[in-house]
């Protein structure tokens, strides 16, 4: 059984979902110290032929956190207004504006105010529009130490699922020992993925923006070609 590993993202880059659609059971952290500055509550799309931020903001609390024990801000109703004109006034003249635009608004209109709630939610229902078997697991719901750090807790993962083969993106080569993962009867390789290219109206190519942008500018059969556009080492 393969496995992978990995925080929760909103509307993460084509490479995660690389990573979700090559393994039959995708593990994502929901009790994990939610970090500032990074990819959970935000990403890139295009705007004006340039990337920029979409976020999600949330209710100011402490920095020590956990993903699952942040909420969303509470004039989220009004912000999630200006973020759903900010997205279709960047693609709606994309190809496939009128067929992704709906999901996207249903994913944001989400009743949900738990943030890794709603980027489980966000990240299920795009898996089902790319038609992702793949079964999710939430970390906290495996009997582990969870106190455990980085490889240790990675592998004591994977031992709860009975994984034998483990996938993680190419950036983790410095950080897990393939000797590590064989001493505990599991195989790690590393995915790194192919440089994807697609028009994005006629600018010039802005790569590993948010699947937002894939989406809008692909087909499924295309997307689909693209998830199995990578190499293992």
């Amino acid at each position: 059984m393969k496995v992978a590993i990995m925080q929760p993202y909103l509307f993460p880059y084509i490479g995660y979902f690389q990573l979700i659609s090559a393994v039959d059971k995708f593990i994502i952290y929901d009790n994990i110290k939610f970090t500032k500055k990074g990819w959970i509550n935000r990403n890139r799309i295009l705007v004006n032929g340039k990337d920029d931020y979409i976020t999600i903001p949330l209710k100011k609390d402490s920095d020590f956190l956990n993903v699952d024990q942040r909420v969303l801000a509470d004039n989220f109703e009004e912000e999630k207004i200006k973020l759903l004109r900010r997205i279709k006034d960047s693609y709606q003249k994309a190809t496939y504006f009128m067929e992704i635009y709906p999901l996207i608004e249903g994913i944001i209109n989400n009743e949900e105010k738990n943030l890794f709630g709603f980027i489980y939610n966000s990240v299920s229902e795009i898996c089902k529009y790319l038609s992702i078997k793949t079964e999710f697991i939430i970390s906290s719901k495996l009997e582990i130490d969870h106190e455990l750090k980085s490889e240790n807790k990675v592998i004591e993962l994977c031992k709860a699922v009975k994984a034998i083969s483990y996938l993680n993106p190419i950036g983790g080569v410095e950080l897990y020992s393939k000797d590590k993962f064989l001493s505990n009867n599991i195989q790690l390789n590393f995915v790194k993925s192919d440089l994807i290219e697609y028009p994005q109206f006629k600018n010039e190519f802005i790569p590993w923006l948010s699947i937002i942008d894939v989406m809008m500018f692909n087909s499924i059969k295309e997307i689909k070609r693209m998830l199995n556009a990578y190499i293992l080492e």
